[in-house]
């Protein structure tokens, strides 16, 4: 919990309780189900959970707010979002109901009743949101054809619905065709671990 706390500590006591159970739960179903990879589950906090919150710095979801986590494998951003936003919906979709039977018995345990869940394709979703978040499951392009359909008119944010993306590496030719509407927040700037170097929050109003 060191590095939530040091970059959180707004939280209260709850919400620190249910990180903590996350941070127990994971490796404990890894043993049985490869949620993160087995090489990487020592550096859950920083690489999964604290990247998950890094949407936290960038956009305060207000009350209300209805969220959509495309390809959330194991829960990731959806859980550590819905443990800092108890108070917005979030919506996890998976095709592997492996994954998603991990991160279903996680929010049980942690007390998170503001998640649902949904195995299958996305194109079987018939809510909308407000916005959906993913990480590194798919190039933009793809994304923004798949998800276009589920943004809600309804605009009661700081900023217009759309995509918030986590990504990585060069994505210079992957944003070029919204290269006039994209804005692309560099996760240093908040986190100052090595892991976030390369780390971008890729924004998109649709």
């Amino acid at each position: 919990m060191d590095f939530i706390n040091k970059y959180f500590p707004e939280l209260t006591a709850t919400q620190r309780e249910q990180f903590s159970t996350m941070l127990r739960l994971y490796p404990e179903w890894n043993e049985k189900i490869n949620v993160i990879s087995r090489k990487d589950i020592d550096n859950l906090e920083i690489n999964h959970i604290l990247h998950s919150l890094a949407l936290v710095k960038f956009v305060k979801f207000t009350p209300g707010t209805t969220v959509m986590d495309l390809g959330t494998g194991g829960g990731f951003p959806g859980l550590p979002l819905a443990v800092y936003f108890p108070n917005v919906k979030f919506h996890l979709v998976d095709r592997i109901g492996k994954k998603l039977k991990v991160a279903q018995d996680i929010a049980q345990q942690a007390g998170l009743s503001n998640v649902t869940f949904q195995h299958g394709d996305v194109l079987e979703v018939k809510d909308r949101f407000h916005f959906v978040v993913s990480r590194a499951v798919m190039p933009l392009p793809d994304m923004v054809k798949l998800v276009r359909r589920f943004i809600s008119a309804d605009n009661h944010n700081a900023i217009p619905n759309g995509l918030l993306c986590l990504k990585g590496g060069e994505l210079e030719q992957e944003l070029a065709r919204y290269r006039n509407q994209v804005l692309v927040d560099d996760i240093s700037s908040y986190f100052k671990e090595d892991f976030f170097k390369t780390k971008k929050i890729v924004y998109l109003p649709i």
